[in-house]
């Protein structure tokens, strides 16, 4: 009994100990307070930082990380919350802080001088924000810290030369600032520095002989600064450097002949002062896969040593002053993607083995994507070999001497974009084989000497935007199929003797901004659709059988031949507008009846359209009133447009409410797509597709009747105008588990498989729950089980399609898992498939190649999803959907599979094994942190990695069924 009061006063020392290294320490109360003073300057945060409410247990707050023994504040993540107002001193106090990262915000004023203050710090990134004035020299006080990241700011001032001091610097990226002065030749005496990352400031200054003394980087990039003088003589001893960037300063003098002692795989020189000719032993360099000479003053031949660069995928040597021949040993670079030769003072031919494969070398540049060799002295034909770059998808001959004619082998290059081939001597007709490249966006073959007519076969074009012909001596009629071209915004045709009529068909073109038919031979009247009243007079100029109807909106301040009107045509215009306005009363008084149904004929063709119904919502209905119902398909109704057809909304009497597909009549595949949607929805159901209620063949256009749609598209709510509803990341996931779940079941479910074609954003419809719904398809293929694939004409849409099935015509299910993995990434980043010229899927990559994917993240999914690690799963995952080779790519099930372990717990149904969940969900936490580097460092790596992960994900997959 006399031990208890001696033990009761121990303990309440040691409460009240504790109580006093709590709140000393920055734990607890002290930490809580300090936060809350941090939300304070943040000015904006109450929506963002609605947890930090004051409350005692601040561990639980949004972002914040804590010590589990003392509670105190470890780190900080408040990454692109789009929080605004200035970072408080207050961070100061925060002194067991060890990770901060606000990047991606809207953080103005200075770094506060507290920062220096968290003398635990080990991580600090700042970048992508508003920041100004210097960088603060207390940070030089954080001895522990491994990663400063500023970049993406507007600091000002000089780069501190203490940072030198900080002993365990490893990453220093102070990248698109505004920072002046020199760099520090002490910063170049950090052994343990690894990444340095100054480009797009104004430094001023040379690049020191010090630089070599980093002898733990690999990144140093300087791009884009006004540094002066020469390469360094030693820039050789620089070994350990894997990207070296130096582009886009004021660099003269000669490139430095011990640069091939270099292993760097990146050698950016591009946009500097570099005379001289290139160093020979650069072809030495094996570990090369971008090389980047060009907008120098380089002189001298292209070394043919070049062609030992079997690793290198990009070699641009444009803007400079090279002469000679492009040397053919370039054709042994195996893995060549991108070939930039133009602005240069080349001359020969384009040597043969860069399009075959010859007896001289083992492999061909058949990887080739770009090739640009304009504005040279080359001259010859184009090697009829070409077709064999099957990954061409830029090809740019213009501004040369090339002769000839146009090989047709040109239109089985399947993958090309742009071709240009102005400004050069290429004679005889223009090959339709050309119309067989459905990718095509840029045609130019102006300023040629190309004769015979435009090729029908043009209106295969589908995509194309810009075609140019001018200048030529083409003949003939222009074809009617150009009314096809939808996308077309420009078409350029003149000076050329072109005769005939223009086709009316033209006005069917809605994008047609740009249209120049002037010095030709054309004949007849200009068509006088409206959208023709858009065009000046000068795009007619200088045909004179030609007669155009001229308005004030084109004639007023027009240079073309005056018109005269005499008073009887006046008289004929004005009697002509009144018989007009009657017959468009007439018709309007028409159609705002009912159509009555047709008598005293057995001939189904004249009796009223049937309505064939499939499910009983619709069986008391008829023909006649649905277009009642929808006012004979007022404009009112219309709730969205296909490439061949209008969707219109009806209310059935039950107050349900339907979509009313019409498909146009007078397009001859409507009636194609009509069957096939028939053949494959209307023979299937599942809660992830459409469901179809009935169908009607009607004169005015065949009918199909599905489900409505409260939210409409999933590009409507991403893309649309008015983007109503706000998709936060777990609607958005929900919405990827439903399309995969959709697809899963027609590629594996259904008998034969179907696989359907065009999986867009356009083409998901979402209800009032937002559960996707598969539509549209018109273009849908089945696929027997006994075969691999089948062989079929490309269709689908741009930023969508498979490059292997564009490329083969070979189309299997994995098609459908590419453009899932477009869809998966419009959903992660909130962007566009393709808008104007930029290419999501090739946005993801080139971040992937710099570890910057998770700077793409939508808003709306960082500020709602408490676990960006699903996030990074996701994007992976959609990597591995777009992977090129077919084989390489999960398969839907799998997809599927993948998405549903990353819901909510709740939302996952139980496993029907014991076990197998929980086996699967550790597998997918734990795979990331079993490889070398964390998840955004795999999604950037483009070499094995991601195979390896495929592999073992793959096994996973097989030893569990689908939930």
């Amino acid at each position: 009994m006399a031990l208890l009061p001696r033990w009761s006063a121990a303990a309440a020392v040691l409460v009240l100990a504790a109580a006093a290294a709590v709140e000393a320490g920055g734990g607890g109360g002290g930490d809580g307070r300090a936060l809350m003073a941090v939300k304070a300057g943040f000015g904006n945060a109450a929506n963002a930082l609605v947890d930090w409410d004051g409350g005692r247990d601040h561990c639980a707050w949004r972002g914040v990380a804590c010590d589990s023994a003392s509670f105190a504040v470890v780190g900080l993540n408040l990454s692109n919350l789009n929080l605004g107002g200035e970072i408080s001193p207050a961070i100061g106090e925060l002194k067991s802080l060890q990770f901060v990262d606000l990047k991606l915000n809207k953080l103005t004023g200075q770094i506060p001088d507290e920062i220096g203050d968290c003398v635990s710090l080990k991580y600090l990134d700042l970048s992508g924000n508003l920041l100004y004035g210097d960088i603060p020299f207390s940070i030089s006080k954080l001895k522990q810290l491994e990663d400063l990241i500023l970049k993406n700011n507007q600091l000002t001032g000089p780069i501190p030369s203490t940072l030198s001091q900080i002993p365990n610097l490893k990453t220093l990226d102070l990248a698109q600032n505004k920072l002046t002065g020199d760099i520090p030749r002490l910063i170049y005496w950090n052994e343990v520095l690894q990444y340095l990352g100054l480009r797009g400031n104004s430094l001023t200054g040379t690049l020191s002989t010090d630089m070599c003394q980093l002898t733990g980087l690999w990144y140093f990039d300087v791009r884009g600064n006004n540094l002066t003088g020469t390469i360094p003589e030693g820039i050789g001893n620089c070994t350990s450097f894997e990207i070296l960037d130096i582009s886009y300063n004021q660099i003269s003098g000669e490139i430095p002949y011990n640069i091939g002692y270099l292993q760097v795989a990146t050698l950016s020189l591009q946009g500097n002062r570099l005379t001289g000719r290139i160093p020979e032993v650069i072809g030495l360099m094996q570990a090369l896969a971008v090389l980047d000479l060009s907008e120098n003053e380089l002189v001298g031949p292209i070394p043919p040593i070049l062609g030992n660069l079997s690793y290198t995928g990009k070699l641009y040597l444009h803007g400079n002053k090279l002469t000679g021949h492009i040397p053919p040993e370039l054709g042994n670079m195996s893995k060549l993607s991108y070939l930039q030769l133009n602005d240069n003072e080349l001359e020969g031919t384009i040597p043969a083995e860069l399009g075959k494969l010859t007896e001289l070398f083992e492999f061909s540049c058949s990887a080739l994507n770009k090739f640009n060799v304009y504005g040279n002295r080359l001259n010859g034909s184009i090697p009829g070999g070409f077709q064999k770059l099957e990954s061409l998808t830029y090809l740019n001959l213009s501004s040369n001497n090339f002769k000839g004619q146009i090989p047709s082998e040109l239109g089985h290059i399947v993958n090309l974009d742009t071709l240009d081939l102005s400004y050069n001597e290429f004679s005889g007709p223009v090959p339709p084989t050309i119309g067989d490249l459905e990718h095509l966006l840029q045609l130019n073959l102006s300023k040629n000497h190309l004769i015979g007519s435009v090729p029908s076969e043009f209106g295969n074009l589908r995509s194309v935007q810009v075609i140019d012909i001018s200048s030529n001596n083409l003949s003939g009629y222009l074809p009617e199929e150009l009314g096809q071209l939808q996308n077309l915004d420009s078409l350029i045709l003149s000076n050329n003797n072109l005769v005939g009529e223009i086709p009316a068909q033209l006005a069917n073109c809605f994008s047609l901004i740009t249209l120049n038919l002037s010095y030709n031979n054309f004949s007849g009247h200009v068509p006088s659709a409206k959208n023709f009243s858009k065009f000046p007079l000068d795009s007619f100029v200088g045909n004179p059988m030609l007669h155009v109807y001229c308005q004030d909106s084109i004639c007023g301040h027009s240079h073309g031949t005056k018109v005269n009107i005499s008073r009887t045509a006046v008289a004929c215009i004005i009697l002509g507008f009144i018989i007009l306005l009657c017959i468009m009363l007439l018709a309007i008084y028409k159609t705002n009846k009912p159509l009555p149904p047709e008598k005293g004929s057995d001939k189904p063709v004249q009796g009223p359209p049937k309505l064939v119904v499939l499910q009983m919502d619709m069986a008391s209905h008829t023909y006649e009133e649905i277009l009642r119902l929808t006012e004979n398909f007022s404009e009112k109704y219309i709730i969205g447009y296909g490439a061949s057809s209008t969707v219109y909304k009806c209310d059935l009497k039950s107050s349900k409410a339907i979509a009313v597909k019409r498909l146009y009549s007078q397009y001859n595949h409507s009636l194609r797509e009509f069957e096939t949607e028939l053949e494959t929805i209307g023979s299937i159901r599942h809660r992830n597709l459409v469901s179809l209620h009935g169908f009607s063949l009607s004169p005015h256009g065949n009918l199909l009747f599905y489900d409505y749609m409260e939210n409409g598209s999933l590009w409507d709510l991403l893309h649309g105008p008015s983007k109503k509803v706000k998709l936060d990341w777990d609607t958005r996931l929900k919405i990827a588990v439903g399309a995969a779940q959709g697809l899963a079941y027609l590629h594996h479910d259904c008998n034969p498989r179907i696989v359907h074609r065009d999986v867009k954003s356009s083409n998901i419809l979402l209800d009032e729950n937002f559960e996707a719904h598969l539509s549209d398809f018109g273009i849908a293929k089945c696929v027997p089980a006994a075969k691999s694939h089948a062989s079929t004409y490309v269709l689908g849409t741009i930023g969508y399609i498979d490059p292997e099935y564009a490329r083969t015509s070979r189309l299997n299910e994995k098609s459908d898992v590419y453009s899932f993995g477009i869809v998966l990434l419009e959903l992660l980043t909130g962007k566009k498939a393709v808008d104007n010229e930029s290419n999501l899927h090739q946005l993801i990559l080139s971040k992937a190649d710099d570890n910057t994917v998770m700077e793409a993240v939508d808003s709306e999914v960082s500020v709602t999803c408490t676990d960006m690690n699903l996030v990074r799963k996701a994007f992976q995952l959609a990597l591995l959907c777009t992977k090129r080779h077919p084989a390489d790519r999960p398969t839907m099930h799998e997809v599927a599979r993948v998405l549903l372990s990353l819901l909510p717990a709740p939302a996952v149904k139980p496993p029907t094994t014991k076990g197998a969940a929980g086996d699967y969900t550790r597998f997918l936490a734990t795979t990331t942190a079993d490889m070398k580097h964390d998840v955004s460092d795999d999604i950037g790596d483009n070499s094995s990695s991601d195979e390896q992960w495929f592999v073992r994900f793959g096994e996973v997959i097989s030893k569990h069924t689908m939930s």
